[in-house]
């Protein structure tokens, strides 16, 4: 049993977002059905696949978010399925949808429309610019994704080299964090709906989370009164703090505690360092000069070599690349490396395991994507016996 197995989620969501916040309910063990429009979530055909495209039911894209759920086909401009999702409603939990705001209104199956057939349900929304119900702007109705939340919401200002251009984050943040945040939502609106019996709406906007995940940069125009910028891989006010070019690569240290700047300098062997220097600020202040000094001793060595002599009393890493953390022994220990089957495929794929650990419920992937429409049957059937099972009550 999961920590979630006695809650049902109607998933409405297509893309990463939306996906990615119910797929983290599956891993705990939610039983995630995943509606999807004529046609399916238009995210199905995208690559990379194993195979050629038209042998395969889905890329890894659509594999990556949506393990571990069930489907379902409906058009929700269709009179009889929209009344089937309303039934779907009163038998669930929580309801998930990515859409513009007002999407759903035009189905009239917003919030108020669905907490009349369900009080208890839990309605929660992820959108560009959040929803007119917590807080009505100009922004809304309009599309976004993750490129823009980022964009707008500072992330790019401060990412990349000093004299390069605004840079996205690799990962879709914009979408990844709102996702694991209105996840957070979800489960608090349970826990309140469990004293209280309420429902609620749950509002969350990749505008809004972009903000709260720069928040440094937020204080920084506050306390200082200047937009900070890009910094490269350092940080504006710890040092060391960054990365350093070495024979093979690049590795990481964040040695910027006296603790850990006294180990770093005596692994060197440049205690003089450690005492012209022995304070945060005085290494701040000399920045660029200390970094010259670390860079001529990093640039003659090997990654291996430094992170050796290093690790255990600096922190200290390389930069990998996929191949390396397909390698590490660390990241299968933590079974973050989860195989499924790909149908139409000849082998399995690995996917991205579940982070969260638990020691008595731990998450974990609920086996592979799902086809589409694929528990069309197992779903309804279970709503005939639901209803039958209410009205002999």
């Amino acid at each position: 049993m999961g920590a979630l197995s006695d809650i049902r989620v109607l998933d409405l969501t297509q893309v990463l977002a939306g996906p990615y916040c119910t797929m983290v309910l599956a891993d705990m063990g939610a039983d995630v059905v995943k509606i999807e429009r004529p046609g399916g979530d238009l995210i199905r055909s995208n690559p990379p696949f194993v195979e050629e495209p038209d042998q395969e039911a889905y890329g890894g894209y659509f594999q990556s978010v949506n393990r571990g759920k069930r489907s379902i086909e409906l058009n929700l401009g269709d009179a009889e399925d929209r009344e089937d999702f309303l039934r779907l409603v009163e038998t669930a939990d929580v309801v998930v949808e990515n859409y513009r705001a007002g999407t759903m209104e035009r189905f009239d199956l917003g919030y108020e429309t669905l907490a009349e057939r369900n009080p208890s349900i839990i309605y929660s929304a992820i959108r560009g610019f959040g929803d007119p119900r917590t807080g009505e702007t100009h922004r809304q109705g309009q599309p976004s994704f993750d490129l823009i939340a980022q964009a707008l919401g500072g992330v790019m200002e401060i990412t990349g080299q000093p004299d390069g251009p605004p840079t996205k984050v690799g990962p879709g943040i914009g979408d990844l964090f709102t996702a694991t945040l209105n996840c957070i939502g979800i489960l608090g609106a349970l826990h309140h709906r469990e004293r209280t019996g309420e429902g609620q709406f749950v509002d969350t906007a990749l505008y809004d989370s972009m903000i709260s995940m720069t928040e440094r940069a937020i204080y920084q125009q506050s306390y200082d009164g200047e937009p900070p910028t890009r910094l490269g891989n350092a940080h504006p006010t710890l040092f060391p703090y960054d990365a350093f070019e070495v024979d093979d690569g690049y590795v990481v240290i964040a040695a910027f505690g006296s603790n850990h700047w006294t180990a770093l300098c005596e692994a060197i062997g440049r205690e003089d360092l450690a005492e012209e220097y022995p304070t945060a600020d005085s290494r701040l202040a000399n920045r660029e000069v200390l970094r010259g000094e670390l860079a001529d001793w990093m640039i003659e060595r090997a990654s291996n070599d430094v992170v050796e002599l290093l690790e255990g009393s600096v922190p200290v890493a390389p930069v990998q690349t996929t191949a390396d953390i397909f390698d590490d022994s660390h990241v299968h220990t933590r079974n973050m490396l989860y195989e499924v089957e790909q149908p139409g495929a000849d082998r399995p794929v690995q996917i991205a395991g579940a982070p969260i650990k638990m020691s008595e419920t731990t998450p974990e992937p609920r086996g592979r994507a799902p086809l589409l429409n694929e528990h069309e049957a197992e779903v309804f059937d279970e709503l005939a016996d639901d209803e039958a099972a209410t009205a002999d009550d």
